[in-house]
């Protein structure tokens, strides 16, 4: 909405304010597309984490990106991450965590031993012990070949299954443990294949050098329950660094998701990406195109939902790989016109989507956050403006019907990237909605009117509520202040006219059954045409008694003959 949406006309005062009260960041001027960007030499970012010294003392450090040239706008971090600890506070995490481990993971261990076999905890599990965060599944990696770890497994649990032998992973149960075993491997895609070659590796540290940041190449071997971080991953651990453990053009290479998996860390650890990582990126970003629709959702999904999914969003803008998974965000870095009366719409979505997490609610209220739904409309709201800009006479700056084109755009995209049809329903319902607000404030809305967003909003009410809240990001107080009590004034009306007539199951008064009785007749497209009419005069007139609408039904019925 832009607090005015079709024809916006504000000064330079009234620009869109970027960062939000309740970020974790800040973010500075915006960055251009990748087709407009020219890497710089003398580009420098600098941020100040806690990074270890050798004594476990807490040290400063200055993080000079120059030597690839990406200085990002939300480089600049200030207490962004929960998980930024000295390097004697990690330790200590970690070892309680891994001696919390079930016992029944050293049985396993044990059993691996006995059989001449290594076996390693590795990856996710290991980073979360270091980051003090609950270790929800059990992924172990080991020597032994698939058909070695099922006999093991099914020696040690109550049930296994082949998770994909094809690719060495095994998975068992014993009582409430579950965990996944898979044999050391390297993997790389084809040109032009859309799945990875997979190959048997001899040993734990090529298994880890294979994986996609050094912060997940880290492992615990079981049963000693030692240590193995050949790539330092502890050290970016602590300074909130993602980098690859081989070289970001060999590890993105190898899988072109990785570059999606950095945004999607960034988005849920608030870590910062290195520099020649997002090099990296950019320069292969048109390599994801050979990752399956699917793959690369679960990975935005996962972005979405995280923390912080802005950071991971301006990742991928930044990089240009938005460009090739979701051209549309990209698309909304909209050129500021000469008179500067509109807003950047690529910023004002992103501070939308702040806004409307800010919003969700715990998980008894009516939006439970994270929300996939809500997320997605505030990212996709305003998606139908760049094809609908207009540069009307005297400077302003329209987008009639965006909202329609961004629903439709909307459910192309989400399509493509194979979300569920429920998912694809509800989210471009509410880019078509959002604007329906709009004129409350200043023509007042006929209960009529009142009924019909109720109604058309249907399940969604909640979620439109938020968006629409969201949707005014002007620093123009005094306008911000009118749409806020012209909203509340909405709702209040909502739970008036819901109190007295039940709104949320607005219905006619006469069911299909009564219908038919009334009128005379047999099941088909009249019953349809009369149930119709009656929600229609429901809506005009609210509850009016069954005499009355069965007169007005009778008259109806009379006309049409």
């Amino acid at each position: 909405m832009e607090c005015r949406k079709e024809k916006n006309t504000k000064g330079a005062n009234d620009v869109a304010d970027s960062s939000v009260a309740t970020s974790t960041y800040t973010t500075g001027p915006k960055a251009p597309s990748r087709s407009r960007h020219q890497p710089t030499n003398d580009a420098k970012v600098t941020h100040t984490p806690t990074v270890p010294a050798d004594d476990d003392t807490e040290t400063p450090a200055v993080i000079d990106a120059r030597s690839g040239g990406w200085g990002l706008p939300w480089w600049t971090v200030s207490g962004s991450s929960p998980y930024l600890f000295p390097l004697a506070e990690l330790r200590r995490r970690a070892a309680a965590a891994l001696v919390s481990l079930p016992p029944e993971t050293a049985a396993l261990g044990r059993a691996f031993e006995a059989a001449g076999h290594e076996l390693a905890l590795v990856g996710g599990p290991v980073r979360d012990a270091f980051l003090g965060r609950e270790i929800a599944d059990l992924d172990f990696a080991t020597s032994a070949q698939p058909s070695q770890t099922e006999e093991l497994l099914a020696e040690w649990g109550h049930a296994h299954w082949d998770m994909g032998r094809a690719y060495g992973t095994i998975g068992a149960r014993r009582g409430n443990v579950i965990v996944e075993v898979t044999t050391y491997r390297t993997e790389a895609y084809l040109p032009g294949s859309r799945k990875p070659d997979v190959e048997f590796g001899t040993s734990l540290e090529g298994d880890l050098s294979r994986r996609d940041f050094t912060v997940n190449a880290m492992a615990v071997r079981l049963p000693q329950i030692a240590m193995v971080d050949p790539f330092g991953g502890v050290e970016d651990l602590a300074a909130g660094m993602l980098r690859t453990p081989a070289t970001p053009e060999q590890s993105f290479n190898d899988d072109p998701l990785r570059m999606l998996r950095a945004a999607r860390f960034a988005s849920q650890l608030g870590f910062e990406i290195d520099a020649s990582a997002l090099a990296a990126m950019s320069a292969l970003a048109g390599r994801i195109g050979i990752v399956s629709a699917e793959r690369i959702q679960a990975e935005l999904v996962k972005l979405l939902l995280a923390p912080w999914p802005r950071r991971g969003l301006e990742a991928m803008v930044y990089t240009g790989l938005a460009d090739e998974v979701l051209p549309e965000l990209s698309a909304l870095q909209l050129e500021i016109d000469e008179h500067h009366r509109h807003k950047d719409v690529y910023e004002h979505t992103l501070t939308v989507l702040d806004q409307a997490i800010s919003r969700e609610t715990g998980p008894d209220g009516p939006v439970p956050g994270p929300d996939l739904v809500l997320r997605l409309a505030s990212l996709m709201h305003d998606v139908g403006k760049p094809a609908t800009r207009r540069f009307e006479p005297g400077g302003g700056v329209s987008f009639h019907h965006h909202e329609v084109v961004g629903a439709k755009l909307t459910t192309k995209r989400l399509k493509a990237l194979r979300f569920d049809s429920a998912t694809v329903k509800d989210v471009s319902r509410l880019v078509e909605l959002h604007l329906r607000f709009h004129g409350y404030g200043s023509g007042g809305w006929t209960d009529s009117a009142v009924r019909r967003y109720v109604t058309d909003a249907g399940d969604l009410l909640e979620r439109l509520h938020r968006l629409t809240r969201s949707d005014c990001t002007t620093r123009n107080r005094r306008r911000a202040d009118e749409l806020a009590f012209a909203y509340d004034d909405l709702e209040a009306r909502i739970a008036e006219l819901a109190q007295k007539e039940e709104l949320a199951r607005v219905r006619p008064e006469l069911n299909g059954q009564e219908i038919m009785a009334v009128l005379g007749i047999e099941p088909g497209p009249d019953v349809g045409a009369a149930y119709k009419f009656l929600l229609e005069l429901r809506m005009d007139n609210g509850p009016m008694g069954r005499d009355n609408v069965e007169s007005a039904l009778l008259a109806w019925w009379a006309a049409r003959r």
